[in-house]
């Protein structure tokens, strides 16, 4: 059994030990799976003005109240007076959003209230194919005023959007584009740094990518006397070889839950500025709105930076599969593609000339999307225009919520069960400027030093493995933990998620792998027979 649940990744691993475990309807204790990544919160106000939005645009399609067949959405006399009317009727703070965004936000929305209103109307209805095919017109401003105000600060980088399904496929996308236009070839060298998320590590490793891959790792440091998982200047510095094409790295990080600390950044600016300017940098943003001050790579190397950001985590939307791609009008991957040889360029003239007359003036994230449909279903490409309205909904909802309240509670709340777990196993909080608190990775070997001795943690070390530790904690605690080590942590390293259970359990969380431990240094207290 040992050798089998060893090989598994680990989430392959929690879905079998969960499956061993069983349902546990005669268990006195309650199952806590801290395993896994998604959050047990929503936004309710933007996904209650999508519905009353739904509700107004399926009653504009109809001519009678008793018919079954709507029409499509077109101009409408009345309307406007209509939708207020409806807003009026509904005592909610979804219909109060709206009343906010039909208000004050028209300088959000990249057009008159009044067309965008049918324009998302005709969205919410879903009858016709998402156009245009990159992102949909009266969703592509809330999006990219969002990714300014959210991840990007007050710096404007002028930069479009790709809407897509998710965080994953936006990175899928990349990969697929990259190789496509040999902006990446077999063999290349990229880098990837880590911890990071564990399915990530394993793209490059795909046969039909073939990459020579180099890790660039980070380690805890002590950053203004407190604990920060970071890369060393050395680290950062194996950058410089022009022999590495791209960087990938999800920053706040997965698993360690850490941002870049800007030093770092600062670092990596000169690097590109004076060693390697081509280098193609894919930055997984998920996480930075869970900080009071995020610096996006895109922020400070937008010509280089390619970034993915999903609204899953912070909005309780992962079943929504909503995301977006950003680049900048003037980048990297548009250059490198000009100055592909003329033999690699009449291939590429082959690829996309039936979607376009003059194939070598397509950028690079038009590319992207005609090669998400393989590039011949370029005209039927688009995330599904319901979806899109979503993302703009939730955009919305965070550019007027002018007290940040809705971010606030959502850090306020994965902060608390942050110090509800160490508090119960007697770790020092990590420093909070760098620390999004929606993970948290603990170096069990360390803990275990530190909690019971050099004596028993070398014991525990050499006799068993974390999974033996994970698969004893889901059976005799029913508690479930992450294994970190396919992350690229070590592999003592645990992930604990923050995000998906109530916040009182966190505290349990500790106590459980406490009781646990104990129990194993008693029996080998006694089995010693000499005791400490």
């Amino acid at each position: 059994m040992k050798a089998d649940i060893e090989s598994l990744n680990p989430f392959e691993l929690n879905v079998y030990l969960e499956k061993l475990v069983g349902d546990g309807e005669n268990e006195t204790q309650e199952w806590l799976n801290a395993g896994r990544g998604n959050p047990n919160w929503t936004a309710a106000v933007p996904r209650e003005a999508y519905y009353i939005l739904g509700e107004f645009a399926t009653t504009e399609t109809l001519d009678h109240e008793d018919d079954i067949i709507g029409s499509k959405i077109k101009e409408k006399k009345g309307r406007v007076d209509r939708f207020q009317s409806l807003l009026e009727q509904k005592k909610s703070k979804g219909a109060d959003f709206l009343k906010d965004v039909w208000a004050n936000g028209e300088h959000l929305l990249g057009m008159k209230k009044e067309k965008w209103l049918t324009y998302i109307l005709d969205y919410m209805m879903g009858d016709n194919y998402p156009y245009p095919v990159r992102v949909l017109t009266a969703c592509e401003q809330p999006i990219q005023h969002y990714m300014h105000h959210e991840l990007f600060g007050a710096r404007p980088v002028p930069f479009d959007v790709f809407a897509v399904e998710g965080g994953t496929a936006g990175i899928v996308y990349l990969f697929e584009s990259l190789v496509n236009n040999h902006l990446l070839e077999p063999e290349d060298k990229i880098a990837l740094m880590i911890p990071t998320f564990a399915p990530y590590l394993e793209i490059p490793e795909l046969p039909e990518y073939g990459f020579e891959t180099e890790y660039i790792k980070a380690e805890l440091m002590e950053i203004e006397g407190q604990a920060s998982y970071q890369f060393s200047k050395e680290e950062i510095d194996r950058l410089r070889n022009t022999d590495i094409k791209a960087v990938f790295v999800v920053n706040p990080s997965n698993p360690t839950a850490n941002a870049i600390y800007d030093e770092t950044i600062e670092q990596l600016k000169g690097i590109v500025k004076t060693d390697n300017p081509d280098l193609m940098i894919l930055s997984d943003d998920v996480y930075g709105t869970f900080l009071d001050e995020f610096t996006s790579l895109f922020t400070s190397l937008p010509f280089n930076t390619a970034c993915i950001y999903s609204y899953s985590k912070y909005f309780g939307a992962t079943g929504w599969r909503v995301g977006a791609l950003a680049l900048s009008e003037d980048n990297v991957f548009d250059k490198r593609l000009r100055e592909l040889p003329e033999g690699k360029k009449e291939e590429l003239d082959k690829r996309y000339g039936p979607i376009s007359s003059s194939p070598r003036d397509l950028l690079f994230i038009d590319r992207l999307v005609a090669d998400s449909r393989s590039v011949a279903l370029n005209h039927v490409a688009g995330l599904s225009a319901p979806q899109q309205v979503m993302m703009a909904l939730f955009s919305l909802y965070s550019l007027l919520d002018k007290e940040d309240s809705y971010k606030k509670k959502v850090m306020e709340m994965c902060y608390d069960r942050q110090k509800l777990l160490f508090k119960s196993l007697d770790l020092q909080l990590p420093l909070k400027a760098l620390d999004t608190a929606y993970y948290s990775e603990i170096d069990f070997a360390l803990w275990l030093e530190d909690k019971y001795g050099d004596s028993f943690k070398d014991f525990i070390v050499k006799h068993h493995t974390m999974t033996d530790l994970i698969a004893k904690l889901v059976q005799e605690e029913r508690l479930m933990l992450l294994k970190a080590e396919a992350f690229g942590s070590s592999a003592w390293s645990v992930r604990v998620s923050l995000a998906n259970l109530e916040t009182a359990a966190y505290s349990e969380v500790g106590k459980r792998i406490v009781n646990m431990m104990d129990r194993m240094h008693k029996d080998w207290k006694n089995n010693r027979g000499d005791g400490e």
